[in-house]
Protein backbone atom coordinates (compact mmCIF):
# COMPACT_ATOMS: atom_id res chain seq x y z
CA UNK A 1 0.00 0.00 0.00
CA UNK A 2 1.43 3.41 -1.00
CA UNK A 3 1.70 5.85 1.80
CA UNK A 4 0.90 9.30 0.34
CA UNK A 5 2.67 12.64 2.36
CA UNK A 6 0.50 15.61 3.48
CA UNK A 7 3.82 17.78 1.16
CA UNK A 8 2.47 15.02 -1.97
CA UNK A 9 -1.38 15.79 -1.35
CA UNK A 10 -0.90 19.58 -1.12
CA UNK A 11 1.56 19.09 -3.74
CA UNK A 12 -1.25 17.69 -6.07
CA UNK A 13 -3.82 19.73 -4.64
CA UNK A 14 -1.86 23.17 -6.24
CA UNK A 15 -1.02 21.81 -8.87
CA UNK A 16 -4.92 20.90 -10.23
CA UNK A 17 -6.29 24.31 -9.23
CA UNK A 18 -3.43 25.72 -11.43
CA UNK A 19 -4.51 23.12 -13.67
CA UNK A 20 -8.19 23.94 -13.68
CA UNK A 21 -7.61 27.76 -14.15
CA UNK A 22 -5.23 27.37 -16.94
CA UNK A 23 -7.82 29.02 -19.64
CA UNK A 24 -11.23 28.85 -18.58
CA UNK A 25 -11.59 32.42 -18.54
CA UNK A 26 -10.08 33.34 -14.92
CA UNK A 27 -8.60 36.67 -14.71
CA UNK A 28 -9.69 37.53 -18.37
CA UNK A 29 -12.37 40.37 -18.98
CA UNK A 30 -15.63 39.39 -17.06
CA UNK A 31 -18.86 39.45 -18.61
CA UNK A 32 -18.05 40.61 -22.47
CA UNK A 33 -15.52 37.49 -22.17
CA UNK A 34 -18.05 35.07 -20.50
CA UNK A 35 -20.71 35.60 -23.36
CA UNK A 36 -18.81 35.82 -26.30
CA UNK A 37 -17.27 32.16 -25.19
CA UNK A 38 -21.41 31.45 -24.44
CA UNK A 39 -22.29 32.78 -28.41
CA UNK A 40 -19.38 30.58 -29.71
CA UNK A 41 -20.61 27.47 -27.74
CA UNK A 42 -24.16 27.65 -28.72
CA UNK A 43 -23.07 28.21 -31.88
CA UNK A 44 -20.82 25.37 -32.14
CA UNK A 45 -23.70 23.07 -30.53
CA UNK A 46 -26.55 23.96 -32.67
CA UNK A 47 -24.24 23.77 -35.76
CA UNK A 48 -23.02 20.15 -35.14
CA UNK A 49 -25.53 18.67 -33.38
CA UNK A 50 -28.99 20.37 -35.04
CA UNK A 51 -31.52 17.91 -32.89
CA UNK A 52 -30.31 19.99 -29.78
CA UNK A 53 -32.45 23.13 -31.57
CA UNK A 54 -35.33 21.00 -30.32
CA UNK A 55 -33.96 20.77 -26.24
CA UNK A 56 -33.55 24.85 -26.74
CA UNK A 57 -37.40 25.75 -28.24
CA UNK A 58 -38.78 23.25 -25.42
CA UNK A 59 -36.73 24.58 -22.53
CA UNK A 60 -37.09 27.63 -20.27
CA UNK A 61 -33.66 28.52 -19.84
CA UNK A 62 -29.88 27.05 -20.55
CA UNK A 63 -27.05 27.28 -18.34
CA UNK A 64 -24.51 27.37 -20.88
CA UNK A 65 -20.49 26.40 -19.21
CA UNK A 66 -18.14 27.17 -22.57
CA UNK A 67 -15.02 25.84 -20.97
CA UNK A 68 -14.89 23.20 -18.09
CA UNK A 69 -10.85 22.24 -17.23
CA UNK A 70 -10.61 18.96 -15.63
CA UNK A 71 -7.22 18.06 -14.00
CA UNK A 72 -6.01 15.77 -11.25
CA UNK A 73 -2.68 14.44 -9.85
CA UNK A 74 -4.23 11.60 -7.46
CA UNK A 75 -6.56 14.72 -6.47
CA UNK A 76 -8.55 16.08 -8.79
CA UNK A 77 -10.84 19.24 -9.51
CA UNK A 78 -12.68 21.15 -12.38
CA UNK A 79 -13.82 24.57 -12.82
CA UNK A 80 -15.17 26.81 -15.11
CA UNK A 81 -17.72 29.83 -15.66
CA UNK A 82 -20.44 30.76 -18.16
CA UNK A 83 -23.77 32.20 -18.45
CA UNK A 84 -27.71 32.02 -17.98
CA UNK A 85 -29.98 32.42 -20.61
CA UNK A 86 -33.28 32.77 -20.73
CA UNK A 87 -35.38 33.79 -23.77
CA UNK A 88 -31.90 34.34 -25.28
CA UNK A 89 -30.42 36.68 -23.34
CA UNK A 90 -27.84 36.49 -19.94
CA UNK A 91 -29.28 36.84 -16.99
CA UNK A 92 -26.73 35.54 -14.42
CA UNK A 93 -23.44 34.37 -14.77
CA UNK A 94 -22.31 31.21 -13.00
CA UNK A 95 -19.41 29.02 -11.87
CA UNK A 96 -19.16 25.20 -11.53
CA UNK A 97 -16.73 23.47 -9.60
CA UNK A 98 -16.32 19.78 -8.74
CA UNK A 99 -13.48 17.86 -6.74
CA UNK A 100 -12.64 13.68 -6.45
CA UNK A 101 -9.77 11.87 -4.86
CA UNK A 102 -8.58 9.07 -6.03
CA UNK A 103 -6.61 6.91 -8.88
CA UNK A 104 -6.16 9.79 -11.46
CA UNK A 105 -3.65 11.71 -13.35
CA UNK A 106 -4.25 14.34 -16.44
CA UNK A 107 -6.48 17.01 -17.88
CA UNK A 108 -9.51 17.37 -19.97
CA UNK A 109 -11.26 20.62 -21.31
CA UNK A 110 -14.94 20.10 -22.05
CA UNK A 111 -18.27 22.13 -22.68
CA UNK A 112 -21.75 21.62 -21.01
CA UNK A 113 -25.38 22.98 -21.69
CA UNK A 114 -27.91 22.42 -19.15
CA UNK A 115 -31.70 22.95 -20.63
CA UNK A 116 -34.33 23.72 -17.90
CA UNK A 117 -37.46 21.81 -19.66
CA UNK A 118 -39.75 23.09 -17.03
CA UNK A 119 -40.21 26.47 -14.64
CA UNK A 120 -39.91 24.93 -11.44
CA UNK A 121 -36.09 23.07 -12.27
CA UNK A 122 -35.14 26.74 -13.18
CA UNK A 123 -36.63 28.70 -10.08
CA UNK A 124 -35.10 25.83 -8.33
CA UNK A 125 -31.43 26.39 -9.68
CA UNK A 126 -31.96 30.20 -9.60
CA UNK A 127 -32.92 30.50 -6.14
CA UNK A 128 -30.50 28.00 -4.89
CA UNK A 129 -27.89 28.75 -2.61
CA UNK A 130 -25.23 26.60 -4.61
CA UNK A 131 -27.14 23.57 -7.27
CA UNK A 132 -25.50 20.78 -7.51
CA UNK A 133 -26.05 18.31 -10.32
CA UNK A 134 -27.72 15.13 -8.85
CA UNK A 135 -29.17 11.85 -10.33
CA UNK A 136 -32.42 13.92 -11.50
CA UNK A 137 -30.09 15.00 -14.24
CA UNK A 138 -30.96 12.89 -17.77
CA UNK A 139 -28.13 12.90 -20.29
CA UNK A 140 -28.62 13.72 -24.26
CA UNK A 141 -26.81 10.73 -26.37
CA UNK A 142 -25.47 9.90 -29.23
CA UNK A 143 -27.64 7.30 -31.52
CA UNK A 144 -25.69 5.25 -34.04
CA UNK A 145 -26.15 7.67 -37.06
CA UNK A 146 -23.93 10.07 -34.24
CA UNK A 147 -26.74 12.78 -33.89
CA UNK A 148 -28.09 13.50 -30.62
CA UNK A 149 -31.03 11.67 -29.24
CA UNK A 150 -33.56 14.06 -27.89
CA UNK A 151 -36.49 11.86 -27.15
CA UNK A 152 -40.04 12.17 -25.80
CA UNK A 153 -38.75 10.66 -21.94
CA UNK A 154 -35.46 13.18 -22.22
CA UNK A 155 -37.49 16.26 -22.77
CA UNK A 156 -39.94 15.68 -20.85
CA UNK A 157 -37.04 15.39 -17.62
CA UNK A 158 -36.82 18.45 -15.79
CA UNK A 159 -33.20 19.06 -16.42
CA UNK A 160 -31.18 17.89 -19.44
CA UNK A 161 -27.60 17.86 -20.05
CA UNK A 162 -25.37 17.90 -23.27
CA UNK A 163 -21.50 17.29 -22.17
CA UNK A 164 -19.30 17.80 -25.32
CA UNK A 165 -15.43 18.57 -26.09
CA UNK A 166 -13.40 19.35 -29.43
CA UNK A 167 -13.54 15.44 -29.84
CA UNK A 168 -17.66 15.61 -29.78
CA UNK A 169 -20.24 14.33 -27.31
CA UNK A 170 -18.53 12.68 -24.38
CA UNK A 171 -20.25 9.41 -23.84
CA UNK A 172 -20.41 8.25 -20.38
CA UNK A 173 -19.35 11.88 -19.35
CA UNK A 174 -21.14 13.07 -15.98
CA UNK A 175 -21.87 16.13 -14.23
CA UNK A 176 -22.84 14.57 -10.73
CA UNK A 177 -21.53 16.55 -7.85
CA UNK A 178 -20.45 19.47 -9.66
CA UNK A 179 -21.08 22.32 -7.89
CA UNK A 180 -23.28 25.73 -9.39
CA UNK A 181 -22.50 28.73 -8.01
CA UNK A 182 -23.76 32.59 -8.71
CA UNK A 183 -20.95 34.77 -9.60
CA UNK A 184 -19.85 38.21 -10.40
CA UNK A 185 -17.66 38.53 -13.51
Amino acid sequence: MTQHTRRAILAGLGSTAALAACGNGVGSNGSATIDARVDQTLNYLYTTYPATTQLRDKSVGQLVMPLVTKAGFFAGGSYGRGALRIGGATVDYYSATSGSFGLQIGAQQSAHVLFFMTDNALRDFRFSDGWTAGADLEYAVKDDGGAIVADTTTSLAPVVAVVFGQVGLLVGASLRGTKYARIIP
